[in-house]
């Protein structure tokens, strides 16, 4: 994964995380929105609805990088 310390990562928008409220999951590169989806499950004390929200932007940052994302919805992770 590519390099994001803390300077770097306190640099981000809230727009460029999965979760902004909680800036959790950055999505500023294919490495990242990589580990954004297989790291999804994972992420707590967030609503269903944070989560649709989230994965809205998961899959909009997985086109802008070129990153092939198979589920529609994050719902379908749990089948894997």
């Amino acid at each position: 994964m590519a390099d994001l310390n803390t300077h770097k990562r306190d640099t981000l928008s809230d727009s460029d995380f999965a979760f902004p409220k909680e800036r959790k999951e950055p999505l500023n590169d294919a490495s990242h929105v990589r580990n954004a989806v297989a790291r999804f499950d994972q992420v707590e004390g967030v609503s269903d609805a944070e989560k649709d929200e989230a994965w809205k932007r998961i899959k909009r940052a997985a086109k802008k990088f070129d990153v092939d994302v198979q589920e529609n919805d994050w719902r379908e992770l749990k089948k894997r």
